[in-house]
C-alpha cells in the first residue's frame, strides 16, 4: 500500500524537513509544492531526503484564491502522469501541518480502508455556507495584483446578475473541506475534471476559498460518494473565530493528545517549537527530537542550489 503526501507551503524549511522526517515511511512518498513567489534554493536540499519530489509546476498561490486549488491539480498531475508508482491514497496537507499519531498507526488504518476516502463536508442550509455561498455567487479578484481589485469587484458584483454555480448537483463544503485523504482513484476523477480550462474554470478563477467546497462538491456528486467518509482526521482549531485557525501551543497539547486525529494545524515553530518537541517524545515515540540536517540548523543559512 503506497500514499502519497502533498504538502503546500511557503516558507520554513526546517519545520517542512521535520514533518517529513517525523512520517518517514518506505510506503509514503512526499510531493512537495513551494509557492512560486518563493526562492527554491533555500529549500533544494530537501529534495536529498528519502522519497522527496518537488512540484515541477509550482503556482503563485494567492490566499483565498483559486491559485490553492491550481497547486493541488498540478501536484495531482505529477503524481498521476508519472504513473509509477501507483499510489492506493493521496493525502493533503499544508507546511503547518504535523502528525499526531504515529506512521505506523496511520499506515495500519489505510491499508485497513482502501477504497475509501476521507473528507468533511456540509451542505446548505447551515450556518457556515449562509455566508459561504457568497463566496462563487459574487466576483472575486483576489488572484489580481492590479490597484482597486475589491472595489472593482463590488461593482461587478452589484451591476452583474448574480452568479451561479456551474456544476450540477448538491453544494458540498466547510470550514474544515480543505484537508483530505482521497482514494487514488476518488484523487484522480477530481484531477481530470479540474485540470480542463474551459468556462469552469474562468468561473472558479473569480471565487473565493474554493479549496473548500470545490473539490467536495465534485466528489460527493460522483459515483465515490458512498465511499466518502465525513472525516478528514484532522485537528484544527476554530474557537477564535476567524477565518484563520488557531496556532497550536503547548497549551493544546492535552486536547492533541487526547484526539483521535492523525494530523494537527497550524503550528508555528518559532513562536512555539516544545509543542512540537513533545508530539514526537509522547504521541510519535520518536528517539528525541525528529533531527534536521546541520545545513538546516539556522534559520538564516544559504543552502546550495543543487
Amino acid at each position: 500500500m503506497k500514499v502519497a503526501h502533498i504538502i503546500i507551503f511557503h516558507e520554513d524549511a526546517i519545520l517542512i524537513e521535520r514533518l517529513v522526517r517525523s512520517m518517514a515511511h518506505p510506503d509514503f512518498d512526499f510531493y512537495l509544492h513551494l509557492d512560486r513567489k518563493v526562492d527554491i534554493v533555500p529549500f533544494k536540499k530537501l529534495s536529498l531526503l528519502p522519497n522527496v519530489f518537488f512540484i515541477r509546476k509550482r503556482k503563485k498561490v494567492s490566499w483565498g484564491g483559486y491559485s490553492q486549488v491550481e497547486a493541488i491539480t498540478n501536484s495531482l498531475e505529477q503524481i498521476f502522469e508519472n504513473g509509477t508508482p501507483a499510489y492506493d491514497f493521496i493525502n493533503l496537507l499544508s507546511g503547518q501541518d504535523y502528525p499526531i499519531k504515529t506512521t505506523a498507526f496511520i499506515h495500519s488504518f489505510l491499508l485497513n480502508n482502501l477504497g475509501r476516502s476521507f473528507l468533511m463536508s456540509e451542505t446548505p442550509p447551515s450556518a457556515w455556507w449562509e455566508h459561504a455561498v457568497l463566496r462563487f455567487t459574487r466576483y472575486h479578484f483576489v488572484e489580481y495584483g492590479f490597484r482597486g481589485r475589491y472595489r472593482l469587484a463590488d461593482v461587478f458584483s452589484k451591476l452583474l446578475p448574480r452568479r451561479k454555480f456551474p456544476l450540477p448537483g448538491k453544494l458540498y463544503g466547510g470550514p474544515d473541506g480543505a484537508y483530505w485523504i482521497l482514494s487514488a482513484d476518488a484523487a484522480k476523477y477530481a484531477w481530470t475534471i479540474l485540470k480542463k480550462r474551459d468556462r469552469r474554470w474562468w468561473f472558479f478563477k473569480h471565487t473565493w476559498g474554493p479549496d473548500e467546497f470545490l473539490i467536495n462538491t465534485i466528489l460527493m456528486n460522483s459515483p465515490f460518494a458512498e465511499s466518502i467518509i465525513n472525516e478528514n482526521y484532522h485537528f484544527i482549531d476554530r474557537s477564535q473565530g476567524s477565518t484563520r485557525p488557531k496556532t497550536l501551543t503547548s497549551g493544546d497539547f492535552n486536547a492533541l493528545q487526547q484526539s483521535n486525529k492523525f494530523f494537527a494545524r497550524k503550528f508555528d515553530r518559532k513562536l512555539d517549537a516544545e509543542v512540537l518537541d513533545r508530539i514526537d517524545k509522547e504521541l510519535l515515540f520518536l528517539p528525541g527530537t525528529v533531527n534536521v540536517s546541520p545545513e538546516n540548523k539556522q534559520d538564516n543559512i544559504k543552502i546550495q542550489s543543487f
